[in-house]
């Protein structure tokens, strides 16, 4: 059985392929959890060897390996190519799982275990020469690391959500420069409104995105505050003091972001109510991306029998039967990445709300929730812009024939010819069939300069009517 190395924990012996960095704790996980089919993702695992490198940096600082610089070099080295993602295909617990985080923590003091024993020619499994629990896990607890690592993980992913946000908002903003002068239907409750550009519809879903960047910039702020050694219920129970005071300091200087110890350890313990917190302002970036993808696909239907005003970017067939359908499959492919944020957010919601007592046992289905919604929005910002937004084009002379063909435009000589009038002018129209254009200019209500004046793109953007300043 030379394939296979003896380990053994308190509920007995098993063995553990011998090439394996992992040992007996992530086995049983192995067996225990195959619920979600796939393993903790990426980001976690890099920011928990992010986290161990900080508990390993500040054990050494306390002399806890004095007299074996080798073991300390290993375990670090160790514990820096798993922040930098060298080790990510042997943390293979399932995402979700019992014990808080348990086994994703053990497997992570496995792997690191085992690749520092690796590092000083020691065989993998020699555990009493660098051990998972006694020097990888000294003075910390699942239950401080794992939500730590966490919070890290989520903080450098809000980062890249947050750059995604920004790059789609400026295209957006390209998109109203564009269409600044394409005069076009404003709609309200899906009927014809009052006029507007396609410049301004543009330029209020770039405010959208900016709303919903500053949002994500500022929930930053949220997760800096973590419960690093704090060990098992946030007492630092088996933790030296000095360790308390060090381990958060080191871990801001390896990561460079303001990370701050809990003023009451215990209660940062207890609740992971931040997370419902930041899941709810991903839920609102969600819906803004729901919203404004549906709206692309309005705006673009038909594109013979439907509104017609832009043109989206063709990416694929739109059918296995009718030939020349193309679809708005990037609108749609960004509204279900929404509508699975806001899935993921009611799981979160519940999920914190079951913990119980001193600690949240539903950490993995938090962790596993949050960051795939953090990459999905990311994902789906950068798709939109690419791959729909930045090749957008409007279809101005649709817009003109909605605008010349709707008593909605007569909304815009109201100022001038007065709201009865006007609603005459719409009625008449209506009932006649001809355009309001056509009419006020036969009934000399405006002559034809006025009345494009009037439904100019600089008319109906401007705010209000202009002023008048009274006869003397």
């Amino acid at each position: 059985m030379a394939d296979y190395r003896d380990e053994e924990d308190l509920l007995g012996r098993i063995q553990v392929p011998a090439d394996c960095y992992h040992g007996i704790h992530t086995a049983r996980a192995l067996e225990n959890f195959r619920l979600a089919g796939y393993p903790v993702r990426s980001e976690l695992i890099r920011a928990y060897g992010t986290v161990k490198l900080a508990c390993a940096i500040t054990n050494r600082t306390l002399d806890v390996w004095k007299g074996d610089s080798a073991k300390a070099d290993a375990i670090e080295r160790a514990c820096r190519e798993m922040a930098e993602g060298a080790l990510d295909d042997h943390i293979v617990t399932d995402a979700l799982q019992g014990g808080a985080g348990t086994s994703t923590n053990m497997n992570v003091n496995e792997v690191l275990a085992n690749r520092a024993l690796e590092i000083i020619g020691c065989a993998r499994g020699d555990y009493s020469r660098v051990s998972p629990a006694d020097d990888l896990n000294l003075h910390q607890s699942t239950n401080d690391t794992y939500p730590t690592a966490l919070k890290l993980a989520a903080i450098r992913s809000l980062r890249v959500l947050e750059e995604s946000l920004v790059a789609l908002q400026e295209s957006f903003q390209s998109a109203e420069k564009r269409f600044a002068r394409v005069v076009k239907i404003g709609r309200t409750e899906m009927q014809d409104a009052v006029l507007t550009t396609l410049g301004r519809e543009m330029a209020a879903y770039a405010e959208a995105f900016n709303r919903d960047r500053w949002r994500v910039y500022k929930c930053e702020e949220r997760l800096r505050v973590i419960n690093l050694g704090g060990t098992a219920i946030g007492t630092g129970l088996a933790a030296p003091r000095r360790y308390i005071f060090q381990v958060v300091e080191n871990l801001r200087q390896i990561t460079g972001i303001g990370f701050a110890r809990a003023e009451n350890l215990i209660e940062c313990t207890q609740n992971a109510d931040v997370f419902v917190e930041v899941s709810g302002i991903l839920k609102a970036c969600a819906s803004s991306l729901i919203k404004v993808s549906n709206d692309l696909r309005l705006l673009s239907s038909g594109p013979d029998a439907g509104l017609g005003e832009i043109r989206l970017p063709p990416r694929q067939a739109g059918s296995s039967i009718m030939p020349g359908k193309v679809n708005p499959v990037i609108p749609e492919a960004v509204i279900q990445a929404g509508m699975k944020v806001i899935a993921n957010d009611a799981a979160i919601t519940q999920a914190v709300s079951l913990g119980c007592l001193e600690l949240n046992a539903f950490l993995p289905l938090i962790a596993d929730c949050l960051l795939e919604n953090l990459s999905l929005l990311a994902r789906a910002c950068r798709i939109l812009r690419i791959h729909c937004v930045e090749g957008m084009e409007a279809d101005e002379e649709r817009c003109r024939e909605h605008v010349n063909g709707s008593t909605a435009v007569v909304t815009a000589l109201v100022a001038e010819i007065g709201y009865e009038r006007a609603s005459q002018l719409a009625a008449d129209a209506a009932a006649s069939g001809r355009s309001p254009r056509d009419l006020a200019i036969e009934r000399k209500i405006v002559t034809p300069a006025r009345f494009d004046e009037l439904t100019s793109a600089e008319a109906v953007c401007r705010l209000g009517s202009p002023d008048t300043e009274p006869e003397e």
